[in-house]
């Protein structure tokens, strides 16, 4: 069935094209491209789900606003310790603030990705938690994806199901903490195990996606999954995908990569980001001038093109006009306002009926994985 470029925004679930290579939503099936934000915290550094109770009206205005930068798509990060009130009992009101939070999405046509398992803020973690051996923490992550799954598997605002945030596995020698490296106060990075035990990391990393597949698709057997993951190949210059090889990503719906160019390095990031185009669906899942320029970014967007099929950046709370009206503004929320307003010109280019066709896109055999 021919795939037509989109008209306009209407909630209709996105799903892998029948030829497994773009998204398309609806019948007949239009080309469809996410191109969002995340909004994991506010500009204090506050995650979402400690605040969104307590401050609802806040979360209103800023979809509202998500939606006013020409987003189509936001993801969110959710803490395994503000949804698990024990190892085998989900937290109710985290569940309740939830299903609030996908009609909010519905009414704005912002489709959520729905990024799980967070331990950011060590002081959310359980102390029971930690103490849990491998088969137990899986389990209890188990959980979390089952009830999450019961909340989302009927709404079209779901976008997909993200199992974790750049998950990462010991090396050799055995490791003596499931977090790995703190910024700015969080702990974006976890592993999914301690210790190979005599078991290679693709064996490792098979089991855990088919531990947490297996527990969404209990009962949600229609959004999309993926893993958010950090690009070796560009961090180390060489290797391949792990989680989104052949053999381990067979479940996962689409490849997501988290990248930041370098100052003078975009042709560098662009060519890592092809290891990355293995036949599916390609998301950019975070992307900032955090270490080039904002132009620099821009040309990475725009050399990407024929090879994601979505970009999503950040937002923390504040429009570009509100960081630049504050009494104080410093040199990272200066470049935020700058990049969000940036980011807003972009926005027609890749959402809404004057976005680029890219039907065109991924007919060449997939490119071959670095070595």
């Amino acid at each position: 069935m021919a795939i037509r470029p989109a008209i306009a925004e209407t909630l209709a679930t996105v799903r892998v094209s029948e030829d497994g290579k773009t998204f398309v939503r609806g019948d007949p099936p239009v080309l469809w491209r996410a191109w969002g934000v995340n909004y994991d915290h506010d500009l204090s550094g506050r995650l979402l789900d400690e605040y969104w109770i307590d401050e609802w009206d806040t979360v209103v205005e800023d979809f509202n606003e998500i939606k006013s930068l020409g987003c189509n798509c936001v993801r969110v990060h959710f803490q395994i310790g503000k949804f698990m009130e024990t190892r085998d009992q989900p937290n109710a009101a985290a569940l309740a603030q939830l299903e609030k939070l996908i009609r909010l999405a519905e009414k704005t046509e912002l489709y959520l990705d729905i990024t799980g398992l967070a331990c950011y803020h060590k002081q959310n973690i359980p102390p029971w938690y930690d103490q849990l051996n491998e088969k137990d923490r899986w389990s209890v992550q188990a959980m979390f994806w089952e009830s999450i799954a019961k909340i989302c598997k009927d709404s079209p605002a779901i976008f997909c199901y993200d199992l974790m945030n750049e998950p990462i596995l010991p090396g050799s020698e055995p490791s003596a903490d499931w977090l790995a490296g703190e910024l700015a106060g969080k702990y974006f990075v976890q592993r999914i195990a301690l210790s190979l035990n005599g078991r290679t990391r693709e064996t490792v990393a098979d089991a855990w996606v088919n531990t947490m597949v297996d527990a969404i698709r209990k009962h949600d057997s229609k959004h999309m999954i993926t893993v958010g993951e950090i690009p070796w190949v560009f961090v180390f210059g060489g290797g391949k995908p792990l989680f989104h090889s052949a053999s381990i990503g067979s479940r996962l719906d689409f490849v997501s990569v988290h990248f930041y160019p370098k100052k003078d390095e975009v042709d560098k990031a662009t060519h890592a980001l092809r290891s990355y185009d293995l036949g599916k669906p390609l998301v950019i899942e975070e992307m900032f001038p955090l270490a080039c320029s904002e132009e620099e970014l821009v040309t990475f967007v725009r050399d990407s093109e024929e090879i994601a099929d979505g970009w999503i950046s950040f937002y923390w709370g504040k429009t570009s006009e509100q960081l630049m009206n504050r009494k104080s503004t410093n040199i990272g929320e200066a470049i935020t306002a700058s990049w969000l307003k940036k980011f807003q010109q972009l926005s027609n280019d890749y959402t809404g009926d004057s976005a680029k066709s890219s039907q065109t896109k991924k007919q060449s055999a997939p490119a071959t994985e670095s070595k």
